[in-house]
């Protein structure tokens, strides 16, 4: 199979898995070396061991990097300092996609970036929802709430001192009004933590003062 060949058969494919690959033109020695090849003339770029897209110019679906996150490891979903960006509870987007999973931590940097992966427990590792990205893909983001205590309960050595300082100061949180302190309790006392119960709470009043 030359490039155009494969081309043809995975340009409209959100990406391309080496399974289906060796499916569809066998697995053999061959194509293994034209795969190595191709990525080196930055034909195709790899996400991770196994799982590529085809450069920019060659595809004709532009799955997010949110999208992508969720593919590299599995199972996993954006959270963190990337689901606050999102919601706009930060004042920027990160540069790296964040993300939490019920596998072991992990990073992967490739050509799309740096996708960063941070171990919950299977029992807490819940409280996200779907969404369609700008391709049509769906997405897996943590729920508002869940972000803001995926965040704190992965960050809790940071709030030493007065969390309210921290919260405004370090972490520089906005928009506060759209979350739900109910929600940021519930959450907070599903991890049956309660250091993060605390800084939750201190949270909650940070909110409140904000409203003010």
């Amino acid at each position: 199979m030359n490039y155009r060949e494969f081309m043809e058969k995975w340009r409209d494919a959100p990406y391309i898995n080496m399974l289906g690959v060796f499916n569809h033109a066998g697995a053999n020695q061959s194509m293994r070396n034209q795969l190595t090849r191709w990525q080196k003339k930055g034909l195709i770029i790899q996400l991770k061991r196994g799982t590529y897209i085809l450069n920019k110019n060659d595809r004709n679906i532009f799955p997010s990097r949110f999208f992508f996150a969720n593919q590299i490891m599995w199972p996993s979903y954006v959270s963190l300092e990337s689901a606050l960006g999102y919601y706009g509870l930060i004042p920027e987007m990160v540069s790296d996609v964040t993300s939490v999973t019920s596998k072991k931590t992990a990073r992967f940097k490739n050509g799309l970036g740096q996708f960063i992966y941070q171990h919950l427990k299977l029992d807490i590792f819940k409280g996200y929802s779907s969404f369609k990205d700008e391709s049509g893909m769906d997405v897996l983001i943590a729920v508002p709430e869940k972000a803001l205590i995926d965040f704190l309960y992965l960050n809790l050595s940071k709030f030493k001192v007065s969390a309210k300082d921290v919260f405004r100061d370090s972490c520089r949180f906005q928009n506060t009004e759209q979350l739900n302190c109910r929600k940021i309790v519930s959450w907070a006392r599903s991890f049956k933590n309660r250091r993060l119960e605390s800084i939750a709470g201190e949270f909650c009043a940070f909110i409140r003062d904000e409203e003010k």
